[in-house]
């Protein structure tokens, strides 16, 4: 499995790029519950960064109205197209999207009153670097918002990982740096957020489906792309899998411990000016608050 940066992006894309059931009832609460934490106001101007199919984005939209804004970026055009469709049925008017590298995105200072993430952040390729532009966008006393797993979470994963281990295929958990409140604390304050305030909720269920959580699992971007493995042993590491779960399960239904932490955190009221140029310019009054 090869770990270049080009190499990993590109099994990010495929991984979403090719979801047909993106839109489960994961994503959208955990969409839906992140834009209810944030507590946005009308008027307010709102980034949604590896926006998807635009959940969160057109949530906000709902909420922030006419006189609001709101952009949702993602590097990945097949979820963009369908977040666009969205809109155009819903006929929102103050949103918009934007196909872009959160990795590589830049920012004028001061730009947006909200900055949502919702169950991506975890993908960035440099968290604590994207963490700092997103400071430096907000305006003072602004709001980040951005929604990952305990490091404990999935418990499919965590087995999942366990059993490639066994064929020499280490995978990292994407959710170490900020899979406990105190890291997430720790990282925020670091770069200067206060009033930092994280919410758990169990997203977890009784697994039904082992075949499905194998799909998801080897063919995630923290998966087995591009492991150049035969049929057959393909085929045998799924069944180590199967009866790792069903060694757990043997005498109760095998639960999938899924906790999400929900964070909030504010950026300083005491900032610089904001800059006369910004890098995606609202097509509204960009003064209005």
């Amino acid at each position: 499995m090869t770990d270049s940066l080009s190499d990993y992006k590109q099994q990010i894309l495929n991984d979403f790029n090719n979801r047909p059931d993106y839109e489960n009832e994961f994503h959208k609460r955990a969409a839906t519950r992140l834009v209810e934490l944030a507590k946005l106001r009308s008027h307010q101007q709102v980034l949604d960064i590896a926006t998807g199919t635009g959940l969160a984005a057109i949530a906000a939209a709902q909420v922030v109205g006419a006189l609001g804004w709101v952009l949702g970026t993602d590097f990945a055009a097949g979820m963009l197209q369908q977040a666009r469709q969205k809109v155009a049925g819903l006929g929102l008017a103050n949103i918009e999207f934007a196909e872009a590298d959160a990795d590589e995105q830049e920012f004028s200072d001061n730009q947006f009153d909200v900055i949502l993430c919702s169950s991506a952040i975890v993908y960035f390729t440099d968290i604590p670097q994207a963490l700092r532009q997103w400071y430096n966008a907000l305006k003072p006393d602004g709001t980040l918002a951005f929604s990952c797993l305990a490091e404990t979470s999935p418990t499919t994963s965590i087995l999942f990982r366990e059993v490639v281990q066994r064929y020499g295929i280490t995978i990292r958990n994407p959710n170490e740096l900020l899979g406990t409140h105190e890291k997430c604390c720790q990282i925020l304050r670091s770069i200067g957020f206060q009033n930092i305030e994280i919410t758990n909720e169990q997203f977890g269920f009784d697994l039904q489906d082992a075949e499905a959580a194998w799909n998801g699992n080897a063919n995630s971007a923290f998966g087995l792309q591009g492991v150049q493995w035969s049929y057959q042993q393909w085929e045998q590491c799924k069944q180590d899998y199967f009866a790792a779960i069903n060694a757990v399960s043997r005498t109760q239904d095998f639960w999938n411990d899924v906790t999400m932490f929900f964070v909030i955190a504010r950026k300083s009221n005491i900032g610089d000016r904001p800059s006369s140029e910004n890098f995606f310019a609202s097509p509204l009054d960009t003064d209005a608050t």
